[in-house]
């Protein structure tokens, strides 16, 4: 039994368009979209020539399945305008600009205006509300601050929402101990993984985690199984639930599981329109069908996205704690070939460009994804070239890789050198990625 069920204290609250029919959501949305695709139309011109290279104009949409005519914005559409083409207001009216980090050293710079940050609150604070949270709860915010859109986005909702925000941001475990015994805060913000270090800390130290004051954990920034949530809830005797968001579209908060239901992620449809397509074709799937999941902002002003494919993979369903608003699955795998590690966006041509700088590897290389306990361990195996292979198996070599990719990346990662030939070859597209971890 969580704490929030010992002491009957849960009590849904929604705001009116929660509760709002999917009649009345789907009008909104109608109205919504008209007035993004044509914002993005006017004043980007990324899009504008998008628009006029697939034939559409934003007077041809009327009705919600118009919006499939319109043309795709992919990643790369993003890091090519790099820093702020993609922006639709002139600079001066940006109050705040996050980044992600980049593949080839270029990150995406996303932007924000005074009203964009308080829409960015308002589905944050509807998150947490969500979750459990209400006015005057304290919230241990454990997510990154900085250009990391996590913290921050976490933050100002919960003070939106009229918490007491604790920005300790990661790291420092024993810490963060010290300060959820000290503080004892009701909500914790946090990657599952980190959680689960937390957790070991807590034991490290003797104390016992159930006898913490946390009811109520939201934990998103990487995938996790219900497996992790089960341990985290019986470990603490909280109630954990799942959130979703990415940078592009606005950072945390744009979907967030109920606490009531635990069902999947709720959608806020009122300011961001999911589909679904067929990750080969780009057709779009009807709600129920597995595909890649693709949003349109609906109400933002300096960055608005027209059909931003996330590469994620879940599928569509019916509301139920908020009938109006469509859920989504956990996310089960992604269609491209990035990994997430701790919280941390990692694509396999990232490790290659670093390993192409040496002289002594030839450009073959394995990444192996594995769970040593409850968190997850990457080891790159990078193939030798002949001429420089020795019975050191390129120690000193390799460990200056490793801390390599941690201060340019920023994960963690063993990195073993093997004699040459000895990692397996495809005839097609190479095989980077070995997943050795549990599912469910």
């Amino acid at each position: 039994m969580t704490k929030l069920q010992s002491t009957g204290s849960y009590v849904p609250e929604m705001d009116e368009t929660e509760r709002a029919s999917r009649d009345e959501i789907m009008a909104l949305q109608t109205r919504r979209l008209a007035w993004s695709l044509k914002h993005a139309y006017d004043n980007v011109a990324h899009y504008r020539q998008a628009f006029d290279k697939a034939g559409v104009h934003p007077s041809d949409f009327r009705e919600l399945a118009d919006l499939a005519k319109f043309p795709f914005t992919v990643k790369t559409d993003l890091r090519d305008n790099y820093p702020f083409n993609m922006f639709a207001v002139p600079r001066e009216q940006l109050v705040r600009v996050h980044a992600s980090s980049g593949t080839t050293g270029k990150p995406i710079v996303v932007g924000y205006t005074k009203n964009d940050i308080a829409t960015w609150s308002g589905v944050m604070a509807r998150s947490i509300r969500a979750a459990g949270g209400r006015r005057g709860m304290i919230i241990h915010n454990a997510y990154g601050y900085g250009l990391f859109t996590g913290g921050l986005g976490v933050h100002y909702g919960a003070e939106e929402l009229g918490c007491t925000v604790v920005p300790i941001s990661g790291g420092m475990t024993e810490r963060q101990v010290q300060l959820i015994n000290d503080f004892r805060p009701d909500i914790i913000t946090v990657t599952p993984s980190y959680m689960l270090a937390i957790l070991d800390e807590f034991k490290r130290q003797g104390l016992d985690p159930r006898q913490s004051s946390l009811k109520i954990g939201i934990f998103g920034a990487e995938p996790w199984t219900n497996a992790m949530r089960a341990e985290i809830e019986d470990a603490f005797a909280m109630d954990a639930t799942d959130i979703y968001g990415l940078s592009e579209v606005i950072g945390p908060g744009v979907a967030q599981e109920c606490l009531e239901t635990k069902d999947g992620l709720h959608i806020w449809e009122d300011h961001f329109y999911p589909e679904i397509v067929d990750p080969d074709t780009g057709r779009v799937l009807p709600d129920g069908e597995m595909g890649e999941l693709v949003f349109t902002s609906l109400t933002k002003e300096a960055f608005p996205v027209i059909r931003y494919r996330t590469r994620d993979l879940t599928r569509l369903l019916p509301g139920t704690a908020r009938p109006g608003m469509r859920r989504m699955e956990k996310v089960t795998g992604r269609s491209d070939d990035m990994i997430i590690l701790r919280g941390v966006n990692l694509f396999p041509s990232q490790i290659e460009e670093i390993l192409l700088t040496t002289e002594w590897c030839g450009g073959h290389f394995m990444l192996e994804l594995t769970r040593e306990g409850r968190m997850d361990e990457l080891t790159i195996y990078a193939e030798s070239r002949p001429e420089h292979w020795d019975e050191t198996a390129l120690g000193e070599h390799a460990e200056r890789i490793s801390i390599h990719i941690k201060n340019t990346i920023g994960v963690t990662a063993k990195v073993k050198a093997v004699p040459p030939d000895t990692l397996e070859r495809s005839a097609g597209k190479a095989k980077r990625i070995k997943d050795k971890r549990p599912m469910g």
